[in-house]
C-alpha cells in the first residue's frame, strides 16, 4: 500500500494523510493534537466534552442532521477522545465522499455549543462514567493508569462530576478556539478518492491560525491497590509495568513481548493460567504505547481465590522469558505480530487509524516499515525487557 499512499503540510498547517484503494467505500478522520494529557487537574475531561458537543449541532445542522447526512446514505458515523488526540471519523460508499468530508468540517468548523444541549450532554457523561464503573474490566483497566502516573494522567480521562460540573460554555468555547485550528490537526482517509480534491477542499476550508495546546507534568510511580466490591462474582486484576514510549526502538521488542505473552489463545499467560490450570476465561495482554508515555498490561478475570496465584503465574512467566526464551519461539512470535499487522491493514477504517497515530507519535510513513522494523528486533532485547522489576497491581474482588 506504501505506492499508494501520499502526505502533504498544507499552508495553514494541516497534515494530510492519504492513502488510494480501489475499493467502493472510504473512511475518513479528523484529529486534533490534543486529550486527556494536556488538560490540567481542574479541566479533567474537557476534551471529551468537547468532542460530544461538537455532534450536538452546528450553524447549519442540527445534531439529527449532522447523523442523518451520514447514515441515511450508508455512511457510520463516530469519534473518539484518548490520552493524546480527539478524533472525528466517518465511513461512506466512495460516491458520497464529498458530502462526508464537507459535514465533518461543518461539524469541527461551526459547532454551537448550545448551552441547553451541554447541560443535557453533560448527564449523558455522567452516564457514560456509571457505565466505565459498572464494567468490572473497564473499571480496572482505567484504575490502573493511576497506579502508575501522578499529575493529569492519575485521572480518568473522561473527567470527575467535579471538573465536569465546573465546565461551563466558555470555559469549552476557549479551549476549541485555542485547539481546533489547522496547524493542530492531521486529516487522514483511505480509500476511493482524490488527493487533488482533497487538498483543494481543506486549503479552501481552513484559514491559518495560531493556537495553543497545553502541556502538564506527570511523574511515573508503580502502586498495588484492592479495591472490593459487593455484586461480583469474579475478581478482576491488572498488572502492569512502564514501558518503552513510541519513538524509542525498544517499542517494537515491547510489541514482540507483549504478544507471546498475552497475544491470543496460543500465548503463554492464556496457556498457563487457562488452558494448563483452568483458572480463568479471559487472559489479555495490552501495549499502551504513546508519545510521552506507554505501558504493558495483562489483564485476568478469576475467583478471589485465585488472584495471588493468578498474579505469581504472570511474574514467573515473565522471569522464565527473561532467561529461557528460544530463537524458535521468538520468530514464531515475530511471525504472529507481522501478521497481525498485515490483517489489520485489510479495513479502511482500520488502516486510517493506524496512519494517524503512526503520523503523531512520529510520521506515517514509518507504519509502512513495521515489517522491517519488527524484522530487526534481537532475541536479547526481548529477553532483557521481560526482567519486571517494579510493576502496578490493581484488583477489584467481590466483597462477601
Amino acid at each position: 500500500m506504501k505506492g499508494n499512499f501520499k502526505k502533504k503540510i498544507l499552508k495553514n498547517g494541516m497534515t494530510v494523510l492519504f492513502e488510494k484503494r480501489d475499493v467502493p467505500v472510504i473512511s475518513l478522520i479528523f484529529a486534533v493534537k490534543s486529550g486527556g494529557i494536556n488538560e490540567s487537574l481542574e479541566e479533567k475531561g474537557i476534551s471529551h466534552f468537547i468532542e460530544h458537543m461538537l455532534y450536538k449541532g452546528t450553524k447549519k445542522r442540527s445534531a439529527k442532521q449532522i447523523a442523518e447526512d451520514i447514515e441515511k446514505n450508508g455512511g457510520e458515523l463516530n469519534g473518539f477522545t484518548n490520552e493524546e488526540l480527539t478524533a472525528f471519523w466517518c465511513k461512506v460508499p466512495s460516491k458520497n465522499f464529498s458530502q462526508a468530508l464537507e459535514v465533518l468540517t461543518d461539524l469541527i468548523k461551526n459547532p454551537l455549543f448550545d448551552e441547553k444541549e451541554m447541560e443535557k450532554e453533560r448527564k449523558v457523561i455522567f452516564e457514560e462514567m456509571k457505565l466505565y464503573k459498572d464494567n468490572p474490566r473497564l473499571h480496572v483497566l482505567n484504575e490502573i493508569q493511576k497506579s502508575l502516573y501522578t499529575g493529569t494522567l492519575s485521572v480518568d480521562l473522561i473527567g470527575t462530576h467535579e471538573t465536569m460540573n465546573a465546565l461551563n460554555r466558555k470555559k469549552l468555547l476557549d479551549k476549541f478556539k485555542e485547539v481546533y485550528v489547522p496547524e493542530n490537526m492531521i486529516f487522514c482517509a483511505v480509500g476511493n478518492g482524490d488527493f487533488k480534491k482533497i487538498i483543494s477542499f481543506l486549503e479552501k476550508n481552513f484559514k491559518s491560525t495560531k493556537g495553543n495546546i497545553s502541556k502538564q507534568t506527570f511523574e511515573k510511580k508503580n502502586e498495588i491497590k484492592y479495591e472490593k466490591r459487593k455484586g461480583l462474582d469474579q475478581a478482576n486484576l491488572v498488572f502492569a509495568f512502564h514501558s518503552p514510549i513510541a519513538s524509542d526502538k525498544n517499542s517494537y521488542a515491547t510489541h514482540l513481548l507483549l504478544t507471546l505473552m498475552g497475544g491470543g489463545m496460543s500465548s503463554r499467560l492464556f496457556s498457563e493460567i487457562r488452558e494448563k490450570r483452568n483458572l480463568a476465561y479471559s487472559v489479555k495482554g495490552e501495549f499502551n504505547c504513546n508519545k510521552e508515555f506507554a505501558y504493558s498490561l495483562i489483564s485476568v478475570g478469576t475467583t478471589k481465590e485465585n488472584v495471588e496465584k493468578v498474579k505469581e503465574i504472570i511474574l514467573k512467566e515473565f522471569e522464565d522469558v527473561s532467561k529461557n526464551l528460544k530463537q524458535k519461539e521468538f520468530e514464531q512470535i515475530k511471525k504472529q505480530v507481522i501478521g497481525n499487522y498485515e490483517i489489520s491493514m485489510e479495513d479502511s477504517q482500520n488502516q486510517m487509524i493506524n496512519l494517524l497515530i503512526s503520523e503523531f507519535h512520529n510520521k506515517a510513513e514509518e507504519f509502512y516499515k513495521f515489517t522491517q522494523n519488527i524484522s530487526k528486533v534481537k532475541l536479547e532485547e526481548v529477553k532483557k525487557l521481560a526482567k519486571i522489576k517494579d510493576y502496578s497491581f490493581f484488583v477489584l474482588i467481590p466483597e462477601d
